[in-house]
């Protein structure tokens, strides 16, 4: 036989569901209403710094944030024309290192030095080829170099032979020697010691200058003391104004 719900010894409500897990002590239900309780907390209000710091920010970010918007946009049109050029970058300089190692050559290089006295000369040429560390072969080379009494000469070839540590430069084909004084020889053949500023050849020579025509079977020029020699058998012509001399 079952209860009636008046016949019940406790005061709960008959329809409210009682579970263990939701009991709270006195103690527990005032600490977590203090936690909620608005009146516990105090709120820090900001000072004059704090407020003008905030300013300060918020301005910047009106300015940084559409400058921002703006480089991003622009950066997205430019991209295109970017990648386009790193490609013609790459394509370029895989070309220009295939031909390095192809052929080891160069366009219209320059070659400067200094003799043991200190005076500047330059070898130039129309085309170089590094056949190793020491030699580079020259297509139309020509050398400039100055005298000690300050002459200028110029020596051109059809091909010459560049050694870079001994400073030595043979040439061949067409040998044309050219000094501002009024001096010109050709020959085929001819050695040039642009340390030292000695030019040596052992093939015939015409030579051609204020003095008269000259024609030997070789010659040097020492180009420091302004010294010319020749090796016969061979043919000399003078001017007028030396033959009277």
């Amino acid at each position: 036989m079952t209860d009636r719900p008046e016949d019940r010894d406790d005061d709960t409500d008959p329809n409210t569901i009682q579970r263990e897990d939701y009991a709270r002590s006195a103690a527990d239900i005032e600490r977590q209403r203090s936690i909620f309780d608005q009146g516990t907390r105090t709120r820090l209000l900001p000072n004059a710094a704090d407020q003008a710091r905030r300013q300060a920010i918020m301005r910047s970010a009106k300015w940084m944030l559409p400058l921002f918007a703006l480089v991003l946009l622009g950066s997205i049109a430019a991209w295109p024309a970017v990648e386009r050029a790193v490609i013609m970058h790459t394509g370029t300089m895989a070309q220009m290192s295939r031909v390095r190692v192809k052929s080891g050559s160069m366009l219209n290089p320059t070659y400067r030095g200094l003799d043991d006295h200190g005076r500047p000369y330059m070898i130039t040429a129309d085309e170089a080829r590094q056949v190793d560390p020491e030699r580079i072969d020259l297509s139309n080379p020509a050398a400039d170099t100055l005298t000690d009494n300050g002459n200028w000469l110029y020596v051109t070839a059809r091909d010459g032979v560049y050694m870079q540590h001994t400073q030595l430069l043979d040439l061949t084909r067409d040998v044309t020697l050219y000094r501002n004084d009024g001096t010109l020889m050709l020959s085929p053949t001819a050695d040039v010691d642009m340390r030292h500023n000695i030019i040596v050849t052992d093939s015939w020579v015409h030579a051609e200058g204020p003095v008269g025509v000259l024609d030997a079977r070789g010659g040097m020029v020492d180009t420091r003391g302004g010294i010319m020699l020749f090796r016969g058998p061979g043919r000399m012509i003078l001017n007028a104004a030396e033959r009277s001399n």
